[in-house]
């Protein structure tokens, strides 16, 4: 075939090289790539940031230094030593080892030395410095080692310790319960004192005893000076202290002196008999339950041996006051006073501070007693007094009835006798002879007693808890009568020491008789 001529030939096409566009798609890819990356750099410092806030934080309040997180780090290695050592400290004290607890505490201080320098001067400890505090305390922290100083001992022989010291409370909280009956039950002998000095002194005391157009109190009680103060405050406090008269009831131990003593002192006025209970012929066992009951050998054991029941009742349960005729009086006062219509019972704690004269003018709207109530909170309800698993208790009486105090209360003796309130008293005494129904006090027979024959008083005209708690200060502003209610009594040592002046302010230090019977 034939060539054709070089003038007719197709032109040849020039191509670009591979090599050009390999090297252009690198280039494109390279790009991308770096764009990419700064992107991510822009998006990560805010977070970067954020972390090292909370890291340079948490070095801060842990009060951590970039040195004591290396690995390498003599202070973290010194400190752990002082911690395990002050362990060993208390370990080797309580095993008696004085000598070598001695040896760690003074370890302790040469390294904590070291750190306080190193702090001081802002640079980290070398280990150079430390080597020799490093070395003396790994030496005695194996020797603590060596010595059984291991955990497992350790907790075995402080259970034993605990369980030592649990029995030494218990013993020490029974001796202060024991103690503290005794204290509140003592007679101080400045009182003993004043009953022997007043047998000298006797002087006749004007009588008006039946006029029921009078205002009669009556005080049961043992002790002279806190009944001098009753019969002060409310002579001092009275508008008309000629027409107050006052009816004690003390036994044959303090009658002449507290005789004596009223006898020969003025209290504006106000008219005073004292008789001792032993004289009130008809107070018997034939009549009394209580009396009846303490002819019972099983009660003189229970009261009085202190050895009854193997101490599985309290102290206070036991207490023979708690079967003092002076206590139980007050079921008796329309037999004690039988010419009296109105009577206003006032026990030997208290403090007047109010005319009490409007007392007597109180309708009672057919009740006997006229008290105040002590129901604001629930455990001064029937249930906290009276045992109701007794099915006697349980069928007569409100769980939930409103409980109220003895101490100030206005009886109604026209209406007592009437509706024969002994003879109620009698029946529960008698039917609580094996102490099932109540265990303490008279308040639990009162309760029983007055049960649906209680008029309610304003509570201003007794405010109590002076000899146990704290009261609030405006009650005890309102108050007209205050009452001492407690171990606490103001006359003690124990006394509440913020409240003792309410009290005191009705004494007359400056007497003769309460100067030479060193009363202060």
């Amino acid at each position: 075939m034939r060539r054709r001529a070089t003038d007719f030939r197709r032109p040849v096409r020039r191509r670009v090289p591979d090599a050009f566009w390999w090297a252009l798609c690198c280039a494109v890819v390279l790009l991308f790539i770096y764009i990419l990356s700064k992107g991510n750099q822009i998006e990560s410092r805010p977070a970067l940031s954020k972390r090292t806030y909370k890291h340079d934080r948490i070095m801060e309040g842990l009060n951590i230094t970039e040195e004591m997180l290396s690995t390498n780090s003599v202070t973290r290695q010194l400190n752990d030593q002082i911690s395990l050592a002050k362990a060993f400290v208390v370990i080797a004290k309580e095993s008696n080892n004085l000598q070598f607890a001695w040896e760690l505490s003074a370890q302790i201080r040469n390294s904590q030395i070291l750190l306080s320098n190193a702090a001081t001067r802002r640079a980290p400890l070398t280990t150079r410095e430390s080597e020799s505090a490093i070395h003396d305390m790994a030496l005695l922290l194996y020797q603590a080692q060596q010595l059984h100083y291991d955990s497992a001992t350790m907790i075995m022989r402080f259970k034993a310790k605990i369980q030592a010291l649990e029995e030494q409370m218990n013993t020490v909280s029974e001796k202060s319960s024991k103690y503290g009956q005794i204290a509140a039950e003592e007679v101080p002998k400045s009182l003993y004192c004043l009953g022997v000095r007043k047998l000298k002194d006797k002087r006749q005391v004007e009588m008006k005893l039946k006029d029921n157009n009078l205002y009669h109190f009556c005080v049961f009680s043992d002790n002279i000076l806190a009944t001098s103060v009753v019969v002060n405050s409310t002579s001092i406090n009275s508008k008309n202290p000629n027409m107050i008269v006052f009816h004690l009831v003390t036994d044959e131990i303090n009658y002449a002196a507290m005789k004596a003593w009223f006898a020969m002192n003025d209290f504006r006025g106000v008219t005073v008999e004292v008789q001792k209970f032993e004289d009130f012929t008809w107070l018997n066992a034939s009549y009394v339950p209580v009396l009846k009951q303490l002819q019972d050998s099983e009660t003189q054991s229970y009261y009085f041996s202190g050895n009854s029941d193997d101490g599985k009742t309290p102290i206070k349960f036991r207490n023979p006051k708690y079967l003092s005729m002076l206590n139980h009086l007050r079921f008796y006062i329309p037999e004690v006073f039988p010419a009296l219509k109105k009577v206003v019972f006032l026990d030997d704690d208290v403090v007047v501070q109010k005319d009490l004269s409007d007392l007597f003018s109180i309708d009672l709207n057919g009740n006997v007693n006229g008290a105040v109530e002590t129901c604001m909170e629930t455990f001064h309800r029937y249930h906290k007094y009276l045992n109701y698993s007794h099915p006697l208790i349980r069928t007569h009486f409100d769980p939930d009835a409103c409980g109220w105090a003895f101490g100030m209360n206005v009886f109604d003796l026209v209406e007592w006798r009437k509706k024969n309130v002994t003879g109620i008293y009698h029946y529960w005494q008698e039917k609580n002879v094996d102490r099932t129904l109540w265990k303490l006090g008279t308040l639990p027979p009162g309760l029983l007693t007055f049960y649906g024959l209680t008029e309610p008083l304003d509570p201003s005209w007794h405010v109590l808890g002076f000899g146990y708690t704290n009261v609030d200060p405006q009650l005890i502003e309102r108050g007209a009568v205050l009452h001492f209610n407690g171990n606490s009594k103001p006359w003690l040592k124990i006394g509440i020491e913020k409240y003792k002046p309410l009290w005191e302010k009705f004494v007359d230090y400056s007497h003769p008789l309460l100067q030479q019977c060193n009363f202060h």
